[in-house]
């Protein structure tokens, strides 16, 4: 599939976010790769407007639960999809992205980037 889907990876492991932001261009996306919440906040406050917003959990400063909410709360990227992509699984992590409204919640270790991608199509094609 050649898309030109725009998406915005947040996470705080370069190399996590290097490997996933060069298999989504692979794919047809046009990436914005963000080295941490407040970098991927700045961008969004600066104009730019994803399709899908792919982020992490645990992240210094603002955590992808507390950047997922400050986003609904400033009104940014109202129209992009929240894909949460994390090792965390517990049931509680579960329920708070349930509760921010994600459009998707991947655990990290189960998936190879390849499965990452086409489930975030997945979610573009309303699946």
């Amino acid at each position: 599939m050649k898309s030109k889907y725009k998406i915005l990876i947040v996470d705080d492991d370069k190399f996590l976010l290097d490997m996933y932001a060069v298999k989504f261009e692979q794919s047809g996306f046009e990436v914005a790769a963000s080295l941490g919440s407040t970098e991927a906040l700045a961008r969004l406050k600066d104009g730019f407007l994803p399709d899908i917003i792919l982020t992490d959990i645990l992240m210094p400063a603002l955590s992808g639960f507390e950047l997922l909410s400050q986003i609904k709360k400033e009104g940014l990227a109202k129209d992009a999809k929240t894909i949460i992509l994390s090792n965390m699984g517990e049931k509680a992590d579960l329920d708070r992205g349930s509760e921010l409204k994600v459009d998707g919640y991947m655990i990290k270790a189960s998936m190879v980037p390849s499965e990452v991608v086409n489930k975030v199509i997945e979610v573009m094609k309303g699946k």
